[in-house]
């Protein structure tokens, strides 16, 4: 079988592996089951082994693997678009190798359910291969391979209950087997949720409660932990607030009850998440308003997640009552989860249950709620929950802050603007406050309408609609009478019916009071009448309905018991049958050992001959025997005694006589074997001595022979031995050339290295040193342009001044000359005046550069200016642009050169012309031959 299982495995025939297993399960199911168990274990072994294996040869797992069905065969489709897109290479290798073992390795699994799935002796080996199931799709994220598998173990347990009577199904009664079931189920639990398969986890929750219900028996504590912590997850998920919290409120009963070794923190944890979880349900019915259908189907969930939550069989019709926050609340407070629960949770549940605090319900909430988010994580090792996060309630707790709110300003104000309502709740915009109302007004909890048109919100209460539909028809009547009142007003002039009769008015009152008191007597009485009628109908269905469910339970007793008496007496039946088919055996068996001559043959009469009579006969029947069998044995043991002493006292002295006589042959044997051995021992030394004078004729040549081979032997090893030290020398001789080479190599690349390290530090220090006399040397070159702009600026305010006084001084004269002309000095020509004046700017009227720059460029130069200088009384060089600092005396054109080669100097950085202080040979400036090759432009 393990050369069959190998040549399945290595060929991919898993059709042809589920026949062999299937037909050597029938061969070895009564006889070595364990032969099986080996077999199946080295099948799944060696088709794990090859999956693992193609796994690694694979680079692309994620493609390899990126199919959504490992049973589904190839389409016609897929293998045109192969052909078509020219997949090659890896992905092809890796579709083509990797995915058909994987394909393989689940089919295994699949076979070696479907072989074990009715065998009593392998339920281990089934939960195991199940757990290994899991565990493959739950390591490789195959969420369609684990819902087939978890149907194919629900219809297996289904057909194990279907099937009762097969001869080697499991008992599920036993608690080995019950314990192997759940854990599979629980395992299966797990995965489902680490999938986040949802639909499959709660199908899963159904599995083992009804997995409990088939054997009325409670699992482990440990079990149910694990089964009420996923009851929670699942519940969360699908927004069961209310189951979510019954199921929470469970899970902290058994911490509290069977973990003994729970600290008081993971305690508090856990009854703080009952709580909240608790307060977290919506506080208003979600029935209200529903119909009838609607109100059965909610009863029977109810009723179905009560059995999911409490493993409670028979729950009362009224479970629907009890599954209710309020209910829940009061339970939490008579059982003491409030007294375990934080500070924080405490004062929240005070403020959101017990407190009226319309305006500062937010303010006071909102700190606790932020450290309640902050609460939770994991806990102790003692603990079977891993971690407890209190944040995920936040969202729902600010929800039913926000309806508190609502509720609480419905009751004291009837209208406000929204803008106050949105300052009041935080937590939310008022879109979403907005949407949280309209649940609530939906479900009548509140009472409320927005008007966006006035950014106002209306509150009311809500039986209010009802009480304008009872006392409509008195709003109209008042409303009409207004009006007419409006259209038609009274007149003041008083009638002659008044004067007449002054009580005429409080007598017409007084009659219409009695008869709106009469009428409203009237229709109370009505009411009552209606009500009184409508309790005898409520009454008469009551009791028609009890005497119903009371016929139906005498009904389904009576057949029960019908049932149970039909039961009995088949059993009784089938037991009778039994002991008359055991009587007729033991009679047969009785007639075939009676065999003795003149007895009488036992007869059957029928119903009158009993099986216990019938052992009773058989016993008396053994017990005679037995004494007759005892009584022949005594005598044949007496006569054996006779005829075993007569025959020792016969042979005695025979066998003395033999054993004298045995003695003196062996005497004679004796002395004759001496004789041959000593006859050829002598004949053995005379051929040995012929044999020594024989060899020692051959002694020289031997001892020659020796000498020879030990000389040869001798130069050889010798001539080896000279080799392998000249061998040795010459290796030796090798590695030192070698070490020699390396040393030197290794000196050649350090002092390279250091050579080349010199050579760069000294490049760095001359960049260094060049780029510091190059700041030096911009350092002067601006020292000096700052001294020339001072001087020239000194030089301006000089030339301002001495127009000024020389204006002033003309202005003096003019103004003594209008009144004597006679007395007018001698002065500059009046065109050289206006030039003057018209040259220098006014004193206090700013004049921007190139105004001056044409202005002064314009007109003569001074007489007395600098030779370099911008005010020099020399005209300027025609080369001034090439080498002046722009001076504000010289031409436009300099100034315009000056701007453009920047700085104040053309070429160099030095900024200044040639003159006596710099040689000849230092043409550019900058005091240096090396300057020119490092700063002078590349087109020049």
């Amino acid at each position: 079988m393990f050369k069959y299982v190998e040549l399945c495995v290595d060929l991919r025939r898993g059709r042809f592996a589920k026949d062999g297993l299937i037909q050597y399960r029938i061969v070895c199911q009564q006889v070595n089951v364990t032969s099986l168990e080996e077999v199946i274990k080295h099948f799944m072994h060696l088709s794990t082994e090859k999956a693992e294996q193609a796994r690694s040869q694979s680079q692309a797992l994620e493609e390899a693997l990126d199919v959504d069905d490992l049973e589904a065969d190839k389409r016609p489709e897929d293998l045109m678009l192969s052909y078509v897109s020219g997949e090659k290479g890896k992905d092809r290798s890796d579709r083509e190798l990797v995915t058909p073992w994987f394909k393989f390795l689940w089919e295994t699994y699949r076979t070696v359910l479907e072989i074990l799935r009715n065998n009593s002796k392998l339920e281990a080996l089934y939960a195991m291969t199940a757990h290994r199931a899991f565990q493959f799709c739950k390591q490789y994220k195959r969420t369609t391979e684990f819902r087939r598998l978890c149907e194919i173990i629900r219809n297996h347990l289904s057909n194990l209950n279907k099937y009762r009577d097969q001869r080697d199904r499991p008992d599920l009664s036993a608690p080995e087997s019950l314990q192997l079931y759940l854990d599979t189920r629980f395992e299966q639990l797990k995965v489902a949720t680490e999938l986040e398969l949802w639909q499959e986890a709660f199908r899963s929750i159904e599995d083992i409660h009804g997995l409990m219900c088939m054997v009325k028996k409670t699992p482990k504590a440990s079990l149910m932990v694990v089964y009420y912590a996923k009851l929670t997850e699942i519940f969360w998920i699908s927004s069961s607030h209310l189951y979510h919290a019954y199921a929470w409120l469970k899970l902290f009963t058994l911490q509290k009850s069977f973990n003994k070794n729970l600290s008081q923190k993971d305690l508090q944890m856990i009854a703080s998440s009952v709580v909240l979880a608790a307060l977290a349900v919506a506080p208003y019915d979600h029935t209200y308003g529903a119909s009838h259908l609607e109100l059965e189907n909610e009863k029977e969930r109810n009723l179905r997640m009560a059995n999911l939550i409490g493993f409670n069989l028979d729950l009362k019709p009224e479970s629907r009552e009890v599954l209710s926050r309020s209910s829940l609340l009061s339970e939490l407070v008579s059982k003491g989860v409030m007294s375990c629960v934080t500070q924080e949770v405490k004062d929240l549940y005070h403020l959101l249950e017990h407190e009226f605090l319309p305006l500062d319900l937010t303010a006071k909430v909102q700190p606790l709620l932020s450290k309640i988010s902050k609460l939770g994580g994991k806990l102790g090792s003692a603990s079977s929950l891993p971690e407890v996060h209190l944040s995920q309630y936040v969202p729902a707790l600010e929800k039913l802050v926000t309806l508190r709110l609502l509720q609480q300003v419905s009751q004291v104000y009837q209208i406000m603007k929204i803008e106050s309502l949105s300052q009041m709740i935080p937590f939310f915009d008022f879109f979403a406050v907005e949407k949280i109302s309209v649940d609530a007004v939906k479900h009548n909890f509140i009472a409320m309408k927005v008007d966006h048109m006035k950014h106002v919100v209306l509150f009311g209460t809500p039986g209010l609609e009802s009480d304008d539909l009872r006392d409509h028809l008195t709003v109209f009547a008042e409303s009409l009478n207004k009006a007419r009142a409006m259209i038609y007003p009274p007149t003041k002039k008083s009638s002659k019916l008044g004067e007449i009769l002054p009580g005429l008015g409080e007598i017409v009152d007084k009659e219409h009071k009695r008869l709106l008191a009469r009428k409203s007597i009237i229709e109370k009485r009505k009411e009552e009448q209606e009500r009184q009628l409508l309790e005898m109908e409520r009454e008469e269905e009551s009791r028609r309905l009890k005497q119903l469910k009371i016929t139906e339970e005498a009904e389904q007793k009576r057949l029960a018991t019908e049932y149970e008496q039909r039961n009995k007496q088949r059993i009784l039946r089938e037991i009778e049958e039994r002991e008359l088919e055991e009587a007729q055996a033991l009679l047969e068996e009785q007639e075939k050992r009676s065999k003795r001559k003149g007895g009488k043959k036992p007869i059957l009469e029928g119903e009158k001959v009993t099986k216990q009579i019938l052992m009773e006969r058989a016993l008396s029947e053994q017990l005679r025997e037995r004494q007759e069998m005892e009584k022949k044995l005594q005598k044949l043991v007496k006569t054996m005694d006779y005829l075993e002493r007569a025959k020792r006292e016969e042979a005695a002295p025979l066998i003395e006589a033999a054993f004298q006589q045995r003695l003196v042959e062996e005497k004679a044997l004796h002395e004759h074997e001496q004789q041959l051995e000593t006859e050829l021992s002598r004949q053995r030394h005379d051929g040995d001595l012929k044999e020594k004078y024989r060899l020692s004729r051959m002694l020289e040549n031997k001892i020659i022979f020796e000498e020879r081979v030990k000389s040869r032997r001798e130069a050889e090893f010798n001539q080896r031995r000279a080799d392998r030290e000249e061998r040795i020398n010459q290796i030796i001789q090798a590695r030192k050339q070698e070490r020699e080479a390396l040393r030197k190599k290794i000196f050649f690349v350090r002092s390279e290295e250091e050579r080349l390290k010199k050579l760069r530090e000294e490049e760095e220090a001359r960049k260094h040193e060049e780029a510091e006399r190059r700041r030096k040397e911009e350092a002067e070159r601006k020292a000096k342009l700052d001294e020339i702009a001072e001087k020239q600026r000194q030089r301006e305010r000089e030339l301002e001044e001495k127009e000024r006084v020389r204006r002033e001084t003309l202005l003096g004269r003019a103004t003594d000359g209008l009144h004597r002309p006679s007395e007018l000095p001698a002065g500059p020509e009046p065109g050289a005046a206006a030039a003057a004046a018209a040259a220098a700017p006014a004193p206090a009227k700013y004049v921007p550069k190139f105004r001056r720059g044409g202005t002064e460029g314009s007109a003569q130069a001074p007489p007395e200016t600098d030779k370099w200088g911008g005010g020099s009384s020399r005209p300027a060089p025609p080369d001034s642009d090439k080498w002046g600092g722009g001076s504000s005396g010289g031409t436009g054109q300099a100034t315009s050169d000056t701007d453009r080669w920047g700085g104040g100097g053309r070429w160099g950085s030095g900024g200044s012309r040639p003159d006596d202080r710099n040689p000849p040979g230092d043409r550019w400036g900058g005091g240096s031959k090396s300057t020119w090759s490092s700063s002078r432009p590349r087109g020049r």
